[in-house]
């Protein structure tokens, strides 16, 4: 009988620790199958965040090296620098790389480094206790906006893809979703196509993933995934920021 569907072999068969209806174990996924189907497992290390998807060292079959809070593109750089023939991702969320390491994300952009960045958008702190992340929505309550995100008091939020797409050195940035199956297919294709663009030398790559957290949010995994289609989707526009032409 053929194969249609099975785990990818860059992704460790093990149980993941995350919360129900979170959807980084999707995103996991489909690293792992662009990777299985670049087929560059050997030569490619991740770079770990500091938060919820802290230790997916523990999820990935390739190379993986753990970095400081929001120091993930730093920690590539130094890699790809030195390893130029090796394929460097980070894999970040909202507090890790739009908070404490803004100033680490957008000098590596401008310089244009050659690796892949995968950015989990939520619009909350995970793993800290729900506080509030510079995505987090006007409105949005979390445990230090209890009546909910005030822009006279917080200030608004960053659209990270918008922001990068001003500078000069990012050859590719894309903004996906992984609320329905039309997306997640959407996003594979994103997330390969960043690895595309790493392994063809055109430079800085990022992918922003708008992701759930059911828990925080204090939602039904279901109702979180209509959050990011009613809520999320018309703040954070789905679409190509930076494009990057790629041979067939």
């Amino acid at each position: 009988m053929a194969v249609v569907f099975k785990a990818p072999h860059a992704l460790v068969d093990v149980p993941m620790h995350y919360c129900p209806g979170c959807t980084h174990g999707i995103a996991h996924r489909l690293i792992a199958e662009a990777i299985d189907e670049l087929d560059i497992e050997g030569k490619t290390i991740g770079v770990s965040p500091v938060g919820c998807a802290y230790n997916n060292y523990l999820y990935f079959n390739c190379d993986m090296v753990q970095a400081a809070h929001g120091r993930a593109p730093a920690v590539a750089t130094g890699i790809k620098r030195c390893l130029p023939e090796n394929v460097v991702f980070t894999y970040q969320g909202d507090g890790d790389l739009a908070a404490i390491g803004t100033s680490e994300i957008v000098h590596a952009a401008t310089r244009g480094e050659n690796i892949t960045v995968i950015f989990i958008n939520n619009t909350i702190y995970g793993m800290t206790s729900g506080q509030m992340a510079p995505t987090t929505l006007l409105g949005q309550m979390t445990t230090t906006t209890p009546f909910g995100r005030d822009p006279k008091v917080n200030g608004f939020p960053i659209r990270v893809s918008e922001m990068l797409a001003t500078l000069e050195g990012p050859a590719y940035i894309e903004r996906v979703s992984l609320h329905d199956v039309r997306h997640i297919k959407k996003a594979k294709e994103a997330v390969k196509k960043a690895f595309r663009v790493q392994l063809a030398g055109k430079g800085f790559s990022l992918v922003e993933v708008l992701s759930t957290c059911p828990t925080n949010w204090g939602l039904s995994p279901v109702e979180a995934m209509k959050r990011v289609e009613r809520e999320m989707i018309p703040h954070y526009p789905l679409g190509v920021f930076v494009g990057a032409n790629l041979e067939v």
